[in-house]
């Protein structure tokens, strides 16, 4: 079972068994038909296509402090349900994959998670590594796979909600790790949410600070070094980012580390900024 990670070469000699199910989540977040255009142009043999928008996200809903930000969690029951559809069962082995790092492929992992299914890994270097290995790309869709019947079991991982954060500027129960750029983290170069800035007590970690020059993740015992300083213990921390996305990929990051037990803030800074009665820190 594969959990984590997975790298080019175990997936290649996998890549057509039925019990492996291999799921592209290329994404844009300012050209949201980026991820079917690239998917139709070429993919991994056998892959399929999740929209972070259409699949792995809820409708946006509400506004101002009824706002649940730009990427909401789905309703598990219509998460299973998406889930069915690309043929996930409950022994499958999932592998998601992207362009970017794992900056998409690490929503899927935590989702998948979320609800309870623990077979599921991120392709390391996603498919710039799969195409440095030589492996083949095709721009042919797969058959149609038949319904899967993955169940909802106990969550894996745990959240925490925008009312947690708001007691938590009192009581500072636990450390919010934002994984968004350092610019915008400072409240720079804001292009995406219309308030510029941090929760206040925030500390910063880039998501793209866990990965190598390569675009492979960092080895664990680096990445541990790494995160150590930012939190306690890793159950006293709560990962965000602007809409719960590339949080994701700190939680991965912190699995691969060997420290489980971090929760995710789904909304995020969209949801947070939204309300103007909470307040917005700025700087480093």
């Amino acid at each position: 079972m594969h959990t984590t990670l997975i790298d080019a070469a175990t997936l290649a000699r996998h890549a057509a068994d039925p019990k492996w199910v291999i799921l592209d989540c290329r994404h844009d977040l300012l050209n949201p038909a980026f991820g079917r255009e690239a998917f139709a142009a070429g993919h991994i043999p056998g892959a399929q296509f999740a929209s972070i928008d259409d699949d792995l996200s809820g409708p946006k809903t509400g506004t101002g402090s009824t706002f649940r930000g730009r990427h909401p969690l789905p309703e598990r029951a219509a998460l299973v349900q998406a889930l069915r559809r690309f043929g996930i069962d409950d022994d499958s082995q999932v592998v998601a994959y992207d362009a970017q790092g794992g900056m998409y492929a690490a929503r899927l992992w935590w989702l998948l998670r979320w609800i309870g299914h623990e077979a599921v890994a991120v392709l390391d270097g996603g498919l710039p590594a799969w195409q440095a290995a030589g492996q083949p790309v095709t721009a042919d869709l797969a058959p149609q796979r038949t319904a899967g019947g993955i169940a909802e079991r106990p969550s894996l991982m745990r959240t925490v909600s925008v009312d947690d954060v708001v007691a938590n500027l009192d009581t500072g129960a636990f450390t919010v790790v934002d994984a968004r750029a350092s610019d915008r983290f400072r409240g720079e170069n804001e292009t995406i949410d219309p308030v510029g800035g941090h929760i206040p007590g925030a500390k910063n970690r880039f998501f793209k600070d866990n990965l190598a020059p390569d675009g492979k993740f960092k080895p664990a015992a680096q990445l541990k070094d790494e995160f150590a300083p930012l939190f306690a213990s890793p159950a006293a921390a709560v990962m965000q980012c602007g809409s719960g996305v590339t949080a994701c990929h700190n939680l991965l990051a912190l699995e691969v580390a060997g420290l489980p037990g971090a929760a995710l803030y789904p909304g995020s800074w969209s949801e947070w900024c939204a309300a103007p009665e909470r307040p917005v820190a700025t700087g480093a």
